[in-house]
């Protein structure tokens, strides 16, 4: 294997300085403690990237917290057998080199101090001051022997916390990423597997919003790669194969300087060769590539007016393909990302694609809120950031989307249902800008609707929104919006009297049908689950003690009785699609509107709500069970045997097989879905559990929306 197969970062960091040998910090580290006053050999590149970036830095607080690291940390080794202390050093040296201030260094070294070591927060805090030890705090891990199985989701809810009030915790949980992934081979392949899904589904959309697109992009190729062995090696293939890019590349951006130069525009033309998952991403789009495929070219200048001077030469001497021009200098992307993109075809019908922005612009590119330096010192007089008009915080080290994301996660107590929550929102790409009717703007996954951009503008008081303008035109909270259009929400409180409509109370079920972000079916849901009466009114008691068949949503699968002493032989009783109660959840039921009975289990929040309001809950119990079926996924890795053996436990446990889909084996990994049949659902969790005892499979789920009942 070559070193570029065996360490995928490494084609990511040649445009870099090259990253220091481990070895080499380790004998350093090792050397004890430094003469007094005198800057520890083993931080000596760390002082040197630092001052590159702040030449007048004090490095007294780095010397003391390398003293206070070496030594808390002596005696601990890495699996791979390096002293402990390269990490927090390698980890350091990330940030130092995208130019972070000398706080987040410190906090850095002392990273995994308090999780792994004997030294407290209150010491961290007594010889470093309130801002390490909240950075500090921010990245300490939760304890599994106080969590458990939460622990995991339960420290990305405190760290994202953190985050929204110092967003240099974040920064330095990436980089502690980054060098984990680095050193990720010497782990067992299914740790390997697990921790690179995190990365991928949490941490890389992370450090996309906030701008870190140097480790963004090494992050991609070092999941890429254990994620996807395969298609990584096809695509390490075609970039050993194809090593004339880089003269076809040299030779577009040399006629690029002449171009330049003779219009007099002092500019430096620089060629950015493509990651690993971007080589792999733009084969898999145009297919067969060409020499410029393989890169990009990035012109850099000294102010915004030379961006468009460059792109005005560009598009005059070369074929412009108009498709490809974007400008985010007048409307910067959500992670402060600013740059103009277009794209020149050649003679030969070659297209290049280039890259305008400034040497400022460039730093916030690749570094993102690291470039911006300390939070604190944005507010004058260390004051907290000032609102700006539309409801954003004016800090950019504080974006809104981080502030929404926070706000759905505390309506969101459950730590499983966070943790699908998270990973469902920054799984979706944020591809489309949207201006707001102020003048402001909203990112939006691709696919989002009105529904979507009122609750990210409005949060909770977007529950008054009766219908939205876009482009200008009256439309429905249900339009699918694109990319630059403009959107003025109508609310009651404020526009009522742009639309003829009936009283608004809030908003109403089918607005789950138009929700694409998890801030606006959470809010959705939790309005829905408190006011059962804006769309069910109360009804009379039902009467008479006779069991009546449930009116099944999909999900439903028993038979309820109504054992109230004044009962109806005529009501309908439906499962509450809030909590889906199954056998044998207690249950307890609540009379709506039209003679319906709604079912929800006891503890389900809504429950306690109706009670608040004085709605008088209705007995109910499980009447005879007909059984349920259910829709179950199994993930896997691949081996002979393997759907026989699932079938085999399946039919053990008593289950009938209604229906069956595999979808195709990819890297290895298989995708199976069970439509079955249980004479009893409290056989479900054994079931689940038999089957999550095959081997080769590491997770089985319910399906989000269980199949109707038979």
């Amino acid at each position: 294997m070559s070193a570029e197969a065996a360490n995928p970062g490494a084609h990511s960091r040649r445009r870099g300085r090259p990253r220091l040998d481990l070895r080499r910090l380790g004998h350093a580290a090792l050397l004890g403690t430094p003469a007094r006053h005198r800057l520890p050999d083993a931080i000596g590149h760390v002082a040197d990237a630092h001052r590159a970036h702040h030449p007048d830095a004090d490095l007294a607080p780095l010397h003391q917290a390398y003293v206070l690291a070496e030594s808390s940390h002596r005696g601990q080794f890495r699996k791979s057998g390096e002293p402990y202390i390269t990490h927090p050093l390698a980890v350091t040296l990330i940030l130092a080199e995208l130019g972070a201030e000398t706080t987040t260094l410190t906090a850095s070294l002392l990273h995994d101090t308090v999780e792994d070591t004997e030294v407290t927060l209150d010491q961290v805090q007594r010889e470093f001051g309130a801002e390490v030890a909240y950075l500090v705090d921010g990245v300490t891990k939760l304890e599994k022997v106080d969590y458990g199985a939460a622990a995991e989701p339960e420290t990305f809810r405190k760290m994202l916390v953190a985050t929204g009030n110092d967003v240099r915790v974040m920064s330095i949980k990436l980089a502690d990423r980054l060098h984990n992934m680095r050193t990720l081979g010497v782990m067992r392949p299914e740790k390997q597997v697990r921790i690179a899904h995190v990365t991928r589904d949490v941490l890389i959309p992370l450090a996309e919003r906030l701008g870190v697109q140097a480790l963004k992009t090494e992050l991609e190729d070092l999941a890429f790669a254990i994620l996807h062995p395969a298609e990584y090696e096809r695509t390490r293939v075609l970039i050993a194969d194809n090593t004339a890019a880089g003269a076809v590349l040299d030779e577009v951006a040399e006629r690029f300087r002449t171009v330049l130069k003779d219009s007099g525009i002092t500019a430096e033309v620089h060629i950015r060769p493509r990651h690993f998952l971007s080589v792999h991403r733009v084969s898999a789009k145009r297919g067969e590539l060409r020499g410029t495929d393989f890169g990009r070219l990035l012109i850099l200048v000294a102010e915004d007016a030379d961006c468009y001077g460059v792109l005005g030469e560009l598009h005059t001497c070369f074929t412009p393909v108009i498709s490809e021009f974007k400008d985010f200098i007048a409307a910067p992307k959500f992670n402060l990302y600013q740059s103009l993109h277009t794209a020149v075809a050649g003679p030969d019908g070659a297209v290049a694609e280039v890259l305008i922005r400034t040497h400022q612009m460039h730093r916030v590119a690749e570094a993102g809120v690291i470039a911006l330096g300390n939070p604190y010192s944005t507010a004058e007089g260390g004051a907290e950031p000032a609102e700006a008009a539309d409801g954003e915080r004016a800090d950019p080290t504080r974006p809104g989307w981080l502030s929404r994301l926070l706000v759905w996660q505390e309506a969101t107590p459950d730590s499983d249902a966070f943790w699908s929550s998270l990973r469902a929102d920054l799984a979706q790409d944020r591809e489309i800008a949207v201006f707001r009717a102020d003048g402001g703007m909203l990112g939006l996954p691709a696919g989002a609707t009105c529904v979507d951009a009122a609750y990210a503008q409005y949060g909770e008081r977007a529950h008054a929104c009766i219908g939205a303008r876009v482009n200008g035109r009256l439309a429905a909270l249900g339009t699918v919006l694109k990319d630059g259009d403009t959107v003025h929400l109508l609310r009651a409180d404020d526009d009522a009297r742009e639309l003829s409509r009936e009283a608004v109370s809030g908003p109403s079920p089918d607005w789950l049908d138009h929700a694409r972000t998890p801030a606006a079916r959470i809010a959705i849901t939790a309005w829905l689950a408190a006011h059962p009466e804006g769309t069910d009114l109360p009804a009379a008691a039902p009467r008479g003690p006779v069991p009546v068949a449930v009116d099944r949503p999909a999900g439903a699968n028993a038979l309820v009785d109504l054992v109230g002493e004044d009962t109806d032989s005529g009501a309908v009783v439906r499962l509450a699609g809030c909590c889906t109660p199954v056998p044998p959840d207690a249950v307890t039921g609540f009379p709506v509107r039209g003679g319906v009975v709604t079912v929800h289990r006891q503890e389900c929040p809504a429950v306690g709500r109706m009670r608040s309001l004085d709605r008088k809950p209705v007995p109910v119990r499980w009447g005879d069970a007909t059984g349920c079926r259910v829709t179950l996924v199994a993930e896997s890795f691949g081996r002979p045997r393997l759907l026989a053996d699932l079938t085999d436990a399946i039919a053990t446990e008593g289950a009938a097989i209604v229906s069956a889909t595999v979808e195709p084996p990819s890297e290895q990994r298989v995708r199976h879905t069970y439509t079955l049949h249980l004479p009893d659902a409290a056989q479900l969790p054994s079931l689940m559990r038999a089957m999550r005892g095959i081997p080769g499979v590491y997770d089985v789920s319910r399906t989000q929306h269980p199949a109707a009942a038979g």
